[in-house]
């Protein structure tokens, strides 16, 4: 199973390629960061994300996308507008096809560190020890995109598992 895994953003959206052999640990494909003309008026930063997006799943063509919830802010502009940046990454999705999983930030961070309320420097960590990789995903919006990314492997792997067995 290959998962894409997103951080939606509307400056920067950090993205993760992982994939799952059956049988063998997981593995990192790829991962990354993409920016939005930072200066661009909100509909081409939009069309930006969805370019990539729609790039990403082309060339790797992964079985399903798992992408991080809207939490709450303390500005409502800014969940509005990221709300904006998750629907065109929603849409890229729906016109390849692809399977979409949802997570709430704290499921991510319990998932992947075993804490909900870890910081973004444990998260880079534990992607890197679970993939063992040498470094870290780097900046941390990639290594959080990676971990949307793993949280979906995990889980959908206990649920293939819980439904094998019992």
């Amino acid at each position: 199973m290959i998962v894409l895994g997103v951080d939606p953003g509307t400056h920067a959206t950090g993205y993760g390629v992982v994939e799952r052999p059956e049988p063998g640990p997981h593995r990192l494909v790829e991962c990354g960061v993409f920016r939005a003309p930072a200066r661009a008026p909100l509909e081409q930063r939009l069309a930006a994300i969805y370019d990539a997006v729609t790039e990403l799943i082309t060339r790797h063509r992964p079985d399903a996308m798992a992408i991080e919830n809207v939490f709450v802010a303390r500005n409502a502009r800014s969940a509005l507008v990221l709300g904006h940046a998750r629907g065109v990454i929603l849409l890229a999705a729906a016109r390849a096809g692809l399977a979409v999983a949802e997570y709430p930030p704290a499921v991510i961070k319990k998932a992947v560190v075993g804490a909900g309320a870890a910081t973004k420097a444990q998260v880079q960590r534990m992607t890197a020890q679970l993939l063992r990789l040498k470094t870290p995903p780097s900046p941390s919006d990639a290594a959080d995109g990676v971990a949307v990314a793993l949280t979906h492997c995990l889980r959908a792997g206990r649920r293939f598992r819980r439904a094998v067995v019992g």
